[in-house]
This record gives structure tokens, C-alpha cells and sequence, in this order.
């Protein structure tokens, strides 16, 4: 792994070598601080934030949570010297141009013909503007989402004073078609979305069906990728790779939104918002007598409802993408050991007489609970693991999560269970760091012998 500490030195170096440049300055007595000071400070900052879940550890495969790559914090921090904002060229034209670059990219891994499209603060940003311009496109209607979609769309829907739909999803949690073809009959849905990796299970909507569907309706089609987006690189049907169709459609969608602080290996803080047609932009017009762009180039601002952005966001992931570029051999290899791992986990859990699997892994999330025979036992069972494997000692602690399941969810998955409870918690966990595939063995290991 490349050593951070050799490389942010030359952060600074190359800053302070451009910043020289422009003449010799001293820092205002205002801002200077005793180094004293500052040590203390520090210390504290340091000790304070041991209060924290080892995200980093291979063992920690609980929440979607991993540090940066390398090259992301060393682009991120070595633009953050600078701190351009990527909302008119005149704040930050170099990181502008990445941002272009790196979308481009994106956009191209989807298949989009043509795009209009920038980074955000976050994927639920992006999904507000994407459903924003579906308001907007689509005055009047509502947007129809799966039920196992992320909480956000409802969220949004409300934001933007639309109606949801949730849509049922089927035993594998995808969106069912047959139940959107009823609502999509009604007439009041202008825009469906389909999910591209759930968030509690990675299941893959059938977006092939429900384009069709959609456009035989006179209706948009949002793909919500911020999780699964970036599969995309191995959806080749392979052993180690993911379903084709659902990605192959992408390229028909009206707008996709994916997450490179999740498989894209950067720090939070960066999102993207990608629309097929690039006329929308129209929406984001805006005028003020604040406001002005400084060429006819393009600038970001004009196609954001962000104002501030950090173009260090820009440069975190254009560094990443130019030593791991978006093809099978570049990050590719990330997401094919993610998924190597959850598929060895789950065929552990096949054999196990401890622990089952709940569902078929589509991506790299895997779900499980403790054999027990009524949904209230499968409830204690599960949080009492949860609790157990996180009080193991730090050398050896492994963080889970958990996930709420409905008796029939689990009868439809063909677990017969005593239902002497409503709902359950089970245990889900995400193989989404390359280093957690090559001990999955180990921590299921671990697990049984915790569970039995």
C-alpha cells in the first residue's frame, strides 16, 4: 500500500513551490498560533478520535464504511492547500476541469451517449436534484420508487412536495414489475426510479423491464446507483462478476446518480448527478446581481443547486482514477474481490448448521442470521452476536450490522419460522474492502463459534 507519509510532504512542496511564485508573503500575526499550542490541540484531536469504529480493519465489515485510497486523500489534501470551489471557473479552474473529466468518465462507464452532469456534497444531494429536474420535467406527477429503495426518495419526494409510490419488491428484493405496470396505468407517475444496489441488500432492480415499461407509460426513468454504480466495470455474468442486464441498460436511463465515496475509494464528500439529455440544464438558470461567470466555457455552478463545492473532491478522485482507471483491469479488480469474498461467505453459510444465509448476494453485501426456528429467537440470536463479536478483544473484534426483516419476507425467501414476533433483526454485512475477502473464512469461523 502506498505510504501516505512519504507522499503528503510533496503536498505541501509542490503548493508552496507554485504559491512562490507569486511573491514572498508572511502569514498575518491574527492567524498564527504557538506551536505549543497546537501540540496540545492536536494531542486531544488524536485521543478524541480513537472513539471510533476501525473502518479500515478488514474485520470491519459492518456499515459501508472504508477510508479513502491513498491517492484520493493525496489528490484531496494537496488541492485542499489551495481550497478552489468548483462553482465558477474563477474559484477553481484546474479542479473544474477534472471535475469535467472525471464525470465524463463516469458517464462513459454508464454508457451515456451524451450527459450534463457534475459531483455533489453527497448521493442523497444528487438524488435531490435528480428528482428535482424530474419535478420539474414532469410538473405534477408522482415518482415511483421500490419499497426496498433508500429511505431518501421518500424522503426528497417530500422535500419537493411530489407524491411517492413505493413499489413492493419481490423475494430478492427487487422492484416488481407487474406491481408498477398497475400504478404506472394509473397516470400519475412521471418518473420511476430504480435502484442499482439496494442499500440494506445490493439487489439489483430489473432495470431492462423497467425501462420498457416506463417509456411504454410516457414516463422517466432515475437509476439510484450510489451504491452498486460502479459494478458496472464487472458486469460481465462471470464468476466473479455481476448480472449483465441491469448495467447494460444504464445507458437508456434519464439520470443516474452514483456514490465514489463508496466503491470509487474517496473520502465523503463526493457524490455524482449524471442527466441523459443536457438541455435540463435549463432548470438550473439562475441570475443575481452577485453573480457572474467569467468566460462562456461552461462553468458548474451553472448546473448545480450547490453553490460551494470543494473542487478538492474533484482532485481526490481524478488522482484515483488516473492510477486505477474505470475499466475491468483498473478498479475493476477492486469490486472483483469484494465479490469473490461475499460469494465464498454466503457459500460458507450454505454449508453451515449454525448460521444461514437470508438471501442470494447480488454485489458484495452478504445477510445472515443464527439458525433458530422462531422470528423472536432469530432476534435475540442475531443482536446478541452483533454484541458478542464487537466485545471480542481488538485484536480480534469484527463489526457487524444489523437488518430488519418481516416474517413473510423471511417465509418468501423459504425460511419457515415460527412467527411469534412481527419483524426480526438479522445480521448483514458488506465486503467492500478487498483486504475483508481474504479472511472471510476466518471471521465466519469466528462467527459460528460465537453464534453456537
Amino acid at each position: 500500500m502506498t505510504d501516505l507519509r512519504a507522499w503528503l510532504p510533496r503536498s505541501v512542496d509542490a503548493v508552496d513551490a507554485w504559491m512562490a511564485r507569486f511573491g514572498a508573503y508572511s502569514a498575518h500575526p491574527s492567524v498564527e498560533v504557538d506551536d505549543a499550542r497546537l501540540e496540545e490541540a492536536f494531542t486531544l484531536l488524536a485521543d478524541r478520535l480513537r472513539d471510533n469504529y476501525p473502518f479500515g480493519h478488514p474485520r470491519y465489515v459492518g456499515q459501508m464504511l472504508k477510508p479513502p485510497h491513498p491517492a484520493a486523500v493525496l489528490g484531496y489534501v494537496t488541492a485542499m492547500l489551495i481550497n478552489p470551489n468548483n462553482h465558477a471557473l474563477d474559484g477553481g479552474p484546474a479542479t473544474a476541469a477534472m471535475e469535467k473529466e472525471v464525470v465524463a468518465g463516469l458517464a462513459g462507464m454508464f454508457g451515456m451517449p451524451q450527459h450534463l452532469g457534475h459531483l455533489t456534497s453527497s448521493g442523497t444531494i444528487a438524488n435531490l436534484e435528480a428528482l428535482w429536474v424530474a419535478r420539474e420535467s414532469h410538473p405534477g406527477k408522482a415518482i415511483a420508487y421500490s419499497a426496498d429503495a433508500h429511505y431518501t426518495h421518500a424522503r426528497m419526494c417530500a422535500v419537493l412536495g411530489v407524491e411517492g409510490v413505493a413499489i413492493p419488491a419481490d423475494a430478492a428484493g427487487r422492484m416488481e414489475v407487474d406491481a408498477l405496470v398497475d400504478v404506472l396505468d394509473s397516470g400519475r407517475v412521471g418518473t420511476v426510479v430504480a435502484t442499482l444496489g439496494t442499500t440494506g441488500l445490493g439487489a439489483l432492480d430489473p432495470l431492462p423491464q423497467v425501462l420498457e415499461v416506463a417509456r411504454a407509460h410516457g414516463a422517466r426513468v432515475h437509476v439510484d446507483a450510489a451504491y452498486g454504480g460502479f459494478f458496472a466495470l464487472i458486469a460481465d455474468g462471470s464468476a466473479d462478476g455481476v448480472d449483465r442486464g441491469p448495467f447494460a441498460a444504464t445507458g437508456g436511463a434519464d439520470s443516474i446518480v452514483v456514490d465514489p465515496h463508496k466503491h470509487g475509494l474517496q473520502p465523503y464528500g463526493c457524490g455524482a448527478v449524471l442527466f441523459a439529455d443536457p438541455s435540463v440544464g435549463r432548470f438550473y438558470v439562475h441570475d443575481s446581481p452577485y453573480t457572474y461567470f467569467s468566460s462562456d466555457e461552461l462553468h458548474l455552478g451553472e448546473i448545480s443547486l450547490e453553490c460551494s463545492r470543494a473542487g478538492a473532491a474533484a482532485a481526490g478522485l481524478w488522482l484515483t482514477l488516473e492510477v486505477l482507471p474505470l475499466t475491468d483491469a483498473g478498479l475493476g479488480q477492486v469490486l472483483r474481490a469484494n465479490r469473490r469474498g461475499a460469494l465464498a461467505w454466503h457459500a460458507l453459510l450454505e454449508g453451515s448448521d449454525v448460521l444461514a444465509p437470508y438471501q442470494q448476494s447480488e454485489l458484495d453485501i452478504v445477510t445472515y442470521f443464527p439458525r433458530r426456528q422462531s422470528m423472536a429467537d432469530i432476534d435475540a440470536s442475531s443482536h446478541a452476536l452483533f454484541t458478542a463479536a464487537a466485545s471480542l478483544p481488538e485484536e480480534e473484534r469484527i463489526d457487524l450490522a444489523t437488518y430488519v426483516v418481516s416474517a413473510d419476507a423471511m417465509r418468501r425467501r423459504g425460511h419457515e419460522v415460527v412467527e411469534d414476533a412481527e419483524r426480526a433483526r438479522i445480521l448483514r454485512s458488506t465486503v467492500m474492502k478487498p483486504e475483508s475477502a481474504e479472511i472471510v473464512g476466518g471471521i465466519h469461523a469466528t462467527l459460528e463459534t460465537l453464534a453456537s
